[in-house]
């Protein structure tokens, strides 16, 4: 295949499409009709010469190669408005207050904060981490400007950033005995993790019982490395004193979460501006 000059108006487009997930909502979002974006992606099927989406009943969904392309162009449409952004001069200044849940504090942030500082380095961020029911609550009273969340907030324009296996973690030397119900080791509701444990036990016909309640992500470390028992999070939790319970240990396999960027409904001007600069769609 001969090397392409991507269309970064079509790339645009696209990632409206996936983040809005209708061809009708990114119309919208791009300020065109409905049938100029569906002529758009069919050029940018005709130009790599491969199907992004595929109809599945009345949806679209991204094929493989629609999925690459996907990543790849958030880094190009990154790319491309931190460039304008540099060379125009671009300042930003005041404050963002940002929520993050402990398991994302040390792996999806940093890279987060990175992207923010270099394309406004006047900016002052300030880090709210904690529960991810409580930091939705802060930013519905206006305490934080934007948060990640692994839960689903239709009512605020999201970025998507990540999308993470869940997994069952338990202590590297710790010994599952299948005769006997799960010890697990939870969060203290609201959970979403606590609830899809349950469930997905319940739905396979496991014994479970609670032998720990924790608060807090370090509480549950602390448990899981004591030996008390098994916990479900996502796999950002994961250390080298950690390991992973599969099918082959008898637990059901339990479904991804996906971590998005959700900005407040009435976030100051910097913080709007902030989330605008990722290429988000605008409502």
């Amino acid at each position: 295949m001969s090397v392409v000059n991507l269309d970064l108006e079509l790339l645009r487009t696209f990632v409206a499409i996936v983040e809005r997930e209708s061809f009708a909502a990114a119309a919208d979002s791009v300020h065109r009709t409905q049938s100029a974006v569906t002529q758009q992606m069919q050029r940018l099927e005709s130009q790599l010469e491969k199907p992004l989406f595929l109809k599945r009943g009345r949806e679209k969904r991204l094929t493989e190669d629609g999925l690459k392309l996907l990543e790849y162009s958030r880094r190009l449409l990154a790319l491309n408005d931190e460039a304008c952004s540099a060379i125009a001069g671009a300042t930003l200044t005041g404050e963002v207050r940002i929520g993050a849940p402990a398991d994302v504090a040390d792996s999806m942030l940093p890279n987060l904060l990175q992207r923010f500082s270099k394309a406004f380095p006047s900016l002052r961020m300030t880090i709210d981490t904690g529960r991810t029911a409580f930091l939705i609550q802060a930013m519905k009273r206006g305490e934080i400007d934007m948060t990640i969340s692994a839960r689903a907030h239709p009512e605020f324009r999201h970025l998507t950033l990540r999308t993470s296996p869940t997994v069952w973690i338990c202590a590297a030397d710790y010994h599952y005995d299948r005769s006997q119900p799960l010890d697990l080791i939870t969060s203290d509701e609201p959970s979403l993790f606590r609830t899809m444990a349950l469930e997905h036990l319940d739905r396979a016909g496991i014994g479970w019982r609670i032998r720990y309640v924790a608060p807090t992500l370090p509480g549950i470390r602390a448990a899981l490395r004591a030996g008390l028992g098994v916990t479900a999070r996502s796999v950002e939790v994961m250390g080298p004193d950690f390991r992973v319970l599969s099918a082959t240990d008898g637990l059901p396999r339990l479904p991804d979460v996906t971590y998005s960027l959700y900005l407040g409904l009435s976030p100051n001007p910097a913080a709007r501006r902030l989330f605008d600069s990722l290429g988000a769609p605008r409502i």
